[in-house]
């Protein structure tokens, strides 16, 4: 691709502006968010540290204001929807968008099942009015049982209760996708691991084919770390192609690697993971390249990665996408590659942050997931520690 030097050079410099990227934190925050890297770069102090919150949590000790004052505020925006609009208010003073994510895992009944799509009902009503509220989402082992999922992506005949119990899921689904439909907000839904995750794919893409046939409100979910998603990808596209329906796609690297492979290996099945993090990247930007260059798709780029974001900065610019075309979003979580999202939004692009919130003691799972992601996915921490010492010394210096 042959691009003029002023683009050359935007490329090169786009992420290096740390006064833009920590714009909306002050010293104490700063302070902080690196003390909080530092620690999370220890894989022994994370293990320890994960040990000592889930005993004192289990035994009920007075913790969550400690959890709220360091990790959980770092990485979530509050407990409530209302208490994460400070947050979302200054974001999007600096045009970052935010998706508010109930982040509560691990629930099994019904009645946990019915209060998540509630709350995502919910959020579908408090962000139609809402520019810096662009999205809603939810996690599909919020609206039901992992067991039923992967029965059902194993082939496995259902029982009786077990059906009616898949119908209720079902139904779940479609109240959500249909409030996004009546209000106009997009809705991503999560992916989860490979051995439930067909059946999420078959009942998220009879949603598409029945929202999406304007425009793209329903999103899957494609976790490019499994090597078949690409192949899943193009097959999609031709099915929607026939049908005439949108295909929405939110692109991700994937969160489950480790606990993919032990399973794999225990079962004596092919690992549905590439063998290395190059075949990883190469996956993801052969997803993002097909996106971009077919007609008829949204793409929603869940990426922590640089590289990948610059080349899809690249395929839009030789595709002619403006920057803030509709089809075309730029997703981090909160509380980090600041650098990407802030300078993003800073040039015009569409871009979120992922905003977690609920209960302290809930959102524990997806906290203690972060840390462990940040101290295994090589160069992450190193990289946040490099860019908050940046700013910390620009700071100095012009006080």
């Amino acid at each position: 691709m042959n691009l003029d030097d002023n683009t050359q050079f935007f490329l090169e410099n786009i992420f290096d502006n740390t006064k833009i990227a920590f714009a909306i934190k002050t010293d104490s925050e700063l302070e902080r968010a690196y003390f909080l890297f530092k620690m999370i770069k220890s894989e022994p102090l994370v293990r320890i540290g994960t040990a000592i919150t889930n005993f004192a949590l289990k035994a009920h000790m007075p913790v969550e204001h400690l959890i709220r004052a360091s990790v959980f505020d770092h990485f979530c925006g509050g407990i409530t929807e209302e208490d994460c609009m400070p947050t979302i208010e200054k974001m999007f003073a600096k045009k970052v968008h935010a998706v508010l994510d109930y982040s509560v895992e691990g629930k099994e009944t019904d009645e946990q099942f019915d209060y998540a799509m509630n709350k995502t009902l919910k959020i579908l009503d408090f962000v139609k009015a809402k520019e810096s509220i662009p999205f809603a989402v939810f996690k599909p082992t919020g609206f039901g049982r992992f067991a039923i999922y992967q029965k059902i992506t194993e082939n496995k005949p259902l029982s009786d209760s077990e059906q009616k119990e898949w119908q209720t899921i079902v139904a779940r689904y479609e109240r959500v996708a249909k409030k996004a439909f009546d209000n106009d907000v997009p809705l991503l839904i999560d992916a989860e691991e490979s051995w439930m995750q067909t059946a999420v794919d078959d009942l998220v893409e009879s949603l598409m084919e029945k929202y999406n046939k304007n425009k793209v409100i329903v999103y899957s979910t494609l976790q490019m770390y499994r090597w078949d998603r690409l192949d899943y990808l193009k097959n999609l596209h031709k099915r929607a192609t026939a049908k005439g329906y949108y295909v929405g796609m939110k692109l991700v690297r994937g969160a489950y690697m480790e606990k993919e492979r032990e399973r794999a290996a225990e079962k004596g099945y092919k690992s549905p993971i590439c063998n290395t993090k190059d075949e990883t990247d190469e996956n993801y930007d052969a997803a993002v390249l097909y996106m971009m260059e077919n007609e008829k798709m949204a793409i929603f780029a869940g990426t922590h990665n640089e590289e990948s974001s610059l080349k899809l900065i690249e395929l839009a610019h030789k595709h002619q996408i403006k920057n803030n075309d509709v089809r075309m979003w730029f997703g981090q979580l909160y509380g980090m590659s600041d650098h990407i999202s802030y300078n993003l939004a800073a040039k015009g692009y569409n871009v979120a942050k992922y905003l977690p919130f609920g209960p302290v003691r809930d959102v524990m799972p997806y906290l203690i997931r972060r840390a462990e992601e940040n101290t295994s996915v090589a160069g992450q921490t190193t990289r946040e520690l490099r860019l908050l010492k940046t700013e910390r010394r620009r700071r100095k210096l012009t006080k």
